[in-house]
């Protein structure tokens, strides 16, 4: 299939596909700063939900903890949404006020 910057057009039988193939929206994850949830729990957060390494993992827990937030990763909506309610539901069990949102980039 050839494509343009509008249409997809099938080379074989010469029909142009006009649905448009957008690029989805992208948002970003953002933890919250609060006075109780600990930084091991945001570390741990970070590790376990966001796939972050160690060193990464501390760096945003520092951006959270000095900075008010920390960006834990840009995401399409599903997976943003999703993640939002993973770390929601990590904090509600291990009895943390831990803020995770998302938004559009």
């Amino acid at each position: 299939m050839g494509n343009s910057e509008d249409y997809w057009t099938d080379e074989e039988t010469g029909i142009d596909i006009s649905e448009r193939v957008a690029t989805p929206k992208m948002f970003k994850v953002i933890l919250h700063n609060d006075d109780y949830t600990s930084m091991e729990f945001v570390i741990e957060v970070l590790e376990s939900i966001f796939n972050k390494q160690s060193i990464d993992a501390t760096a945003i827990m520092l951006d959270v903890h000095k900075k008010g937030s920390g960006l834990c990763g840009v995401y399409t909506f599903d997976i943003a949404a999703t993640k939002v309610a993973q770390v929601k539901a990590l904090a509600e069990k291990n009895q943390f006020p831990l803020k995770c949102s998302y938004e559009e980039e």
